[in-house]
């Protein structure tokens, strides 16, 4: 006996040795030069970092024609259009931002760097500006931002002052070992992205042409209910739902028309669930999943009440980018019918759209959220240790969803993908059985107390949905 602890404890020091001469090799031979950022590990990950707001200035529009009638009067003598001995040409489409001059009082302040000067006024401005009529400039510098790049939905602005101390700071903070062309892989610069499309005049809830009524030739609703139990509730495809209703019922229906059916359900189930009063808790979380929507990656947005579970915001659409993650929140805080300010606490992952999404809230609606994200999937932090518990449930959320998804093995349309998320949220937050509410719906309706079973509540909330459509249409023509 004594011979084998001896062995064990001479095999353990052994190994001991082993882990010390490996971790001493990685060490030596793998840089570990860029942990040493405070950013983050990644420096791609870096490049999404959000910076704070800039100092914004708007142009108050003056008129140059008084400005010129001012000078004639003060001096005696009218200010002369500029005339050029360089030979550089200003386009006719140039025009002063804050006065409205035209080309032929600009002058080219700065040669081929993009800086106009307008003699009547005296203001100066980039190339971009008498478009925008809007200048930003650094919050740490005070210096003007030039427009870096061009995205789908937003211009990039970027601080290219070489003294700004956000860049020295960030500049001191790279590794010492690192290559001066490796630069360009850190976010050192200060960086600002202005979207050109308004997301908060955009229409969440319009009726759409086809939430239209249901005209039966040859079923009737009884039998609308039950293609929407098997296909919803039962998870079922067309194809399983049709052959199911033939041989369980024998009713004989095309799986092209349950299909149809469903598209034509979610159209007009939509706008009651969208628009239910969920009074929501004060405490939200937020997360994205992924589908293939004809083999190709799209993306679902869900925003749930931590306390009380309903889904209260949700949005699919075919990219990542900022927009769909500010209308799922928009369509979550349309919920609350006094948004009071920094009352809320939104918890996220570490998806830097949630960040960007709460500054565009901030400066276009005055809106203000306290957000909580969650980095990683260890507790490596006292905020994720504190607030894992409350992203496990939006987790949760996701893998219920994707039990009923995998069924369709990717959607056909995108038509078909937004019918589909709607009518699973609507099965989720009226019709399914929770353990958090003791096995009854998260919204229980006092209509469903007449229904004796889920075609007739399938029935219901049809109803309930073509009378909300009629209250929205109402209201519009008024």
């Amino acid at each position: 006996m004594d011979s084998i602890i001896t062995y064990l404890l001479t095999y353990n020091q052994y190994l001991i040795k082993i882990i010390f001469q490996l971790l001493w090799f990685i060490s030596k031979n793998i840089p570990l030069g860029q942990f040493v950022f405070d950013d983050s590990n990644s420096p791609e990950y870096q490049k999404f970092k959000l910076d704070r707001l800039p100092t914004i200035i708007k142009f108050e529009k003056v008129d140059y024609q008084l400005l010129l009638g001012y000078y004639h009067y003060k001096y005696n003598k009218v200010l002369k259009p500029i005339s050029r001995r360089n030979n550089i040409s200003i386009s006719n489409t140039v025009i002063c931002p804050k006065c409205g001059a035209p080309h032929e009082y600009i002058y080219n302040n700065n040669g081929t760097k993009g800086q106009y000067l307008c003699k009547v006024c005296s203001t100066t401005f980039k190339e971009y500006n008498y478009v925008s009529k809007i200048a930003y400039k650094c919050p740490y510098c005070g210096k003007a931002l030039s427009k870096h790049k061009e995205r789908k939905s937003f211009n990039l602005h970027k601080c290219t002052n070489s003294k700004c101390s956000y860049y020295l700071k960030n500049l001191k903070a790279l590794p010492k070992n690192i290559a001066p062309e490796d630069k360009y892989k850190y976010k050192l610069h200060y960086l600002y992205r202005e979207f050109h499309i308004n997301f908060f005049k955009m229409k969440l809830y319009e009726p759409t042409e086809k939430a239209i009524g249901f005209n039966f030739k040859k079923f009737n609703p009884h039998i609308l209910g039950l293609c929407l139990t098997y296909h919803v509730n039962l998870k079922l495809s067309t194809r399983q739902t049709s052959h199911a209703l033939a041989e369980i019922h024998g009713i004989q229906i095309s799986h092209t028309q349950i299909a149809t059916y469903a598209k034509v359900a979610a159209q007009v189930i939509k706008p009651f669930v969208d628009t239910f009063d969920y009074k929501p808790s004060t405490l939200l979380v937020a997360d994205e999943t992924y589908i293939k929507v004809k083999g190709i990656k799209h993306y679902i947005w869900f925003i749930m009440d931590a306390c009380k579970k309903s889904i209260i915001g949700y949005q699919v659409s075919d990219t990542r980018s900022v927009g769909p993650c500010i209308l799922a929140m928009r369509m979550a805080f349309d919920k609350f019918k006094d948004f009071k300010n920094n009352t809320i606490k939104f918890v996220a992952d570490g998806y830097t759209a949630y960040p960007l999404a709460k500054q565009q809230f901030e400066l276009e609606k005055n809106m203000l959220f306290n957000l909580v994200q969650v980095i990683g999937l260890t507790n490596d932090d006292p905020v994720s240790t504190n607030h894992r518990w409350i992203k496990q449930t939006v987790e949760r959320l996701n893998r219920t969803f994707k039990s009923s998804y995998r069924v369709t093995c990717g959607y056909g349309s995108e038509d078909g993908a937004l019918y589909g998320v709607t009518l699973w949220v609507a099965y989720y937050n009226f019709l399914r059985p929770h353990p958090y509410n003791y096995w009854r719906p998260l919204n229980e309706l006092k209509e469903f107390d007449l229904a004796e079973n889920m075609p007739a509540k399938w029935q219901i909330l049809l109803r309930l949905g073509q009378e909300t459509i009629l209250n929205m249409e109402s209201s519009n023509c008024v």
